[in-house]
């Protein structure tokens, strides 16, 4: 059975670590270098990078910081901001990211996926959805959940699949740092939407919803999280302890 993947979100604005809820209220945390060192010693599986001001500001994701980041770093590097482009893409890359991670970009430019799957790989392609719920409906939200675009959030991760997106991962804002679970609903209609993995983002409070997560939806991937990590509240290596001996399958250190 496939390990299932932990992995800490590092959403840098100026150059530094925040986090807040509900996608509001951004608070300074750390610095990311120090952060992702410590992650990548900790076990953590992956590393996701957020410049998370980059699409609302209208500019290119920062790479200095990145580069840094990446040279830190010995699993798998995800990054993602102000990716519009085909040579975002490439940008980051070079920069040292494993794969590149696509959310408002992908909504301005449809053909960007797959554009971009043709050149690097569906594996290297991430579409990340913020979703919400309006009237009933998930949403997909742009520019870091500021816009509501009206697209279906179901029918939207069936297009990024179908177009070459390897990847999905699941922001749900409505329990973005709230830390009372994962949204499970919104997750279980994703998963049954597509056959690519599935990462789980939004809603972590401690052990037990990763372990819920886990054990009641089998077909998510990966279960994503900051603050709990950022703030010590969880250890990553007694996170995949317990999840180990709840039976998830886990790569230990």
């Amino acid at each position: 059975m496939i390990a299932k993947r932990i992995i800490p979100c590092l959403d840098v604005k100026n150059g530094r670590v925040v986090k807040g809820v509900n996608f509001k209220g951004l608070a300074d945390v750390n610095d990311p270098v120090e952060l992702a060192a410590f992650y990548s010693a900790s076990g953590a599986d992956e590393l996701v990078f957020y410049d998370i001001t980059a699409s609302a500001e209208g500019r290119a994701l920062f790479t200095g910081v990145l580069t840094k980041v990446a040279a830190t770093v010995f699993i798998p590097l995800t990054v993602g901001g102000g990716i519009n482009t085909v040579e975002d893409f490439d940008r980051v890359l070079k920069c040292g990211a494993d794969k590149v991670s696509v959310n408002s970009g992908a909504i301005r430019d449809p053909g960007l996926i797959a554009a971009a799957a043709r050149r690097y790989g569906d594996q290297c392609v991430v579409l990340s959805v913020d979703a919400k719920r309006v009237d009933g409906r998930y949403h997909v939200f742009a520019k870091g959940g500021r816009e509501d675009t009206g697209l279906d959030a179901i029918d939207w991760v069936r297009k990024g699949v179908a177009d070459g997106a390897g990847e999905i991962v699941l922001n749900s804002i409505d329990t973005d740092g709230v830390k009372q679970g994962f949204d499970l609903e919104m997750l279980s209609a994703v998963c049954d939407a597509v056959d690519v993995p599935v990462i789980a983002s939004g809603g972590a409070g401690g052990v037990q919803d990763f372990v819920t997560l886990f054990k009641t939806l089998p077909k998510v991937d990966a279960g994503l999280a900051a603050s709990i990590f950022h703030f010590g509240e969880v250890a990553i290596p007694d996170l995949k302890q317990a999840l180990a001996a709840a039976g998830v399958p886990m790569r230990l250190i």
